[in-house]
């Protein structure tokens, strides 16, 4: 393929986007295949002489289509959203053509200076304490990670290198092996499971601290762990809290238990991964309250931000906490200006050392959205949702399990696990709309989370609707 060629089939491929795009409510949100289906419908090896584009595109439709999950469908309420915007895109194009692997500085130096800018700018929107920002060098920064569950082994790995560094500093004599078998790491019970991932992959041990009556970890369950891990030998060294649990959405107590992070010598992770967007908006930013006392903090703005997978804003606020846990310099990685104090080489901050573009993104999306324009957004999906939970609500059927905080709300009728077992299987057998449940302490819930850039009030009621009518034959088929 020619620059010519490239020009008119890229056309033709920005219309075939956009045409999903427009066209994706008339879609099945979730596909109707079975495990397998797709190698039948492919040869078995590579073509030895090339194909044409136009085959490609009609193999798109007849073979890939058909098993996707479109997870920009208005009807499309599981999980959280996944960000998409016309100008991510765009910006993910022009990531691809400049192709550069901005491990450090010197390879590409705008791919390194933009994201230390966009990172900033983005920590000002979330008023972040200025001990986080990469300006007027101060001791802290921001990187992009691929996700939040990268991010959250980056801290635990820096973490785990730093109290090793201190506790053999103190007695020469430790091992870091005799360090390691002691070494303990805590999260809330509702921790994403990436968190309980980290500790497998850092090697330590990970206890969950009982969340109280509304899913939030509070300072007395995490001070009691403390003195009985202490008494028995263990170092705590490391703690996760989460702004927004994926079960449903609930807040560790930052401001208890921030402190005690701190005056325990502990590392505090913050994970914010789908929550974290939400504070960019005044009313929300009260949910932040309390990361003053955090080492690092972790969103994804490829959730709620409209900036295309993979962007995961991770912020430090003692960089030299992530260089020194990764840092290795090789020849061939060296350059002039490495050790200048004006620039940071993001290989340092990191599990990988390639790295794409991806402020780009942001830099596109903020622009052509502004501060406004990303509130509006945030502000629309959080109204979608107290708009279904008043609908809920009015249902005598129904009953709403926690408090509804963003955009996400947490349901089920009242009765068996079993009965609500069954609507969800209906609901996702029907392929209309589609959801996923969680557990809630001994409850099965189901979970309606506003996800689409393009979900409206119309959306939102026609859902409830099939979930009322799914649900009256649920209760009709309990009763027979």
């Amino acid at each position: 393929m020619n620059a010519s060629e490239f020009r008119r089939r890229g056309k033709e491929m920005v219309d075939y986007v956009a045409n999903y795009m427009e066209g994706i409510e008339g879609r099945q949100v979730y596909p109707d295949v079975e495990p397998g289906y797709l190698r039948p419908l492919i040869p078995a090896a590579a073509p030895q002489e090339p194909d044409t584009f136009e085959d490609i595109i009609n193999d798109v439709e007849k073979i890939i289509m058909p098993g996707v999950t479109h997870w920009h469908s208005p009807y499309f309420f599981a999980y959280f959203p996944t960000a998409s915007s016309y100008p991510a895109m765009l910006a993910d194009m022009l990531c691809g053509a400049i192709g550069c692997i901005g491990f450090s500085w010197a390879a590409s130096p705008a791919c390194t200076e933009l994201e230390t800018v966009m990172m900033d700018w983005l920590g000002k929107m979330l008023e972040l304490p200025k001990a986080f920002l990469n300006e007027k060098a101060g001791e802290g920064g921001g990187v992009i990670q691929g996700s939040a569950s990268e991010a959250t082994l980056v801290a635990l790995l820096a973490a785990r290198t730093k109290v090793i560094h201190r506790l053999q500093a103190a007695s020469p004599e430790l091992t870091q092996a005799a360090i390691m078998e002691k070494l303990v790491a805590y999260s809330s019970d509702q921790a994403h499971s990436s968190v309980e991932r980290a500790g497998l992959i850092g090697g330590v041990k990970l206890k969950a601290i009982p969340s109280d009556g509304n899913f939030a970890m509070r300072a007395s369950a995490l001070q009691e762990a403390l003195e009985r891990d202490k008494a028995a030998g263990l170092i705590p060294f490391f703690m996760v809290a989460t702004l927004g649990t994926t079960t449903c959405c609930s807040f560790d107590n930052l401001l208890e238990v921030g402190p005690i992070c701190n005056k325990e010598d502990i590392w505090l992770h913050v994970d914010a991964a789908y929550a974290g967007s939400a504070f960019i908006c005044p009313e929300f930013r009260h949910l932040l309250n309390g990361v003053e006392f955090a080492d690092s903090f972790n969103f994804n703005p490829h959730k709620w931000l409209l900036v295309n997978f993979d962007c995961s804003a991770m912020w430090v606020k003692k960089r030299t906490d992530l260089t020194g846990a990764f840092r290795l310099d090789p020849t061939y990685l060296k350059h002039s200006h490495q050790d200048s104090g004006l620039i940071t080489d993001y290989r340092h901050w990191q599990i990988p050392l390639g790295r794409r573009f991806r402020s780009l993104k942001m830099w596109f999306v903020f622009r052509m959205y502004g501060v406004k324009g990303l509130q509006a957004y945030i502000r629309k999906h959080v109204q979608l949702s107290h708009e279904f939970e008043s609908l809920v609500r009015q249902d005598p059927r129904f009953e709403i399990c926690v408090e509804v905080i963003l955009g996400l709300v947490c349901f089920r009728l009242k009765g068996s696990n079993k009965v609500n077992e069954a609507l969800l299987q209906r609901i996702n057998s029907a392929k209309k709309i589609h959801l996923v449940p969680c557990h809630l302490r001994d409850k099965f819930v189901l979970r309606f989370a506003i996800c689409s850039r393009t979900v409206e009030s119309a959306h939102v009621q026609r859902a409830w609707e099939h979930i009322k009518e799914l649900a009256a034959d649920v209760l009709r088929a309990e009763r027979e």
